[in-house]
């Protein structure tokens, strides 16, 4: 089943603000909090969901969680 529309809660503005979470409706109507993120190390555009499976739009916060982790660790190494 596809998303037909996604929503991101707003980004916190303080430390101690929860953090922003994706919200997706799917074909059959039926809607879930997908995830939440950290803002400072991934982000995300509504946009990106639509069109994209359970599993698929859980494996794009996978593919930046590992980027991200990546680069870090490649800063950290290099320095």
């Amino acid at each position: 089943m596809k998303i037909v529309t996604a929503q991101i809660s707003p980004m916190p503005k303080s430390l101690f603000v929860p953090i922003p979470s994706v919200y997706v409706t799917y074909e059959n109507g039926s809607s879930e909090k997908l995830f939440s993120f950290y803002p400072d190390e991934i982000s995300f555009s509504p946009r990106e969901f639509i069109g994209l499976t359970r599993e698929q739009a859980l494996g794009l916060r996978h593919d930046r969680d590992v980027a991200y982790l990546r680069h870090r660790e490649i800063v950290y190494l290099s320095s």
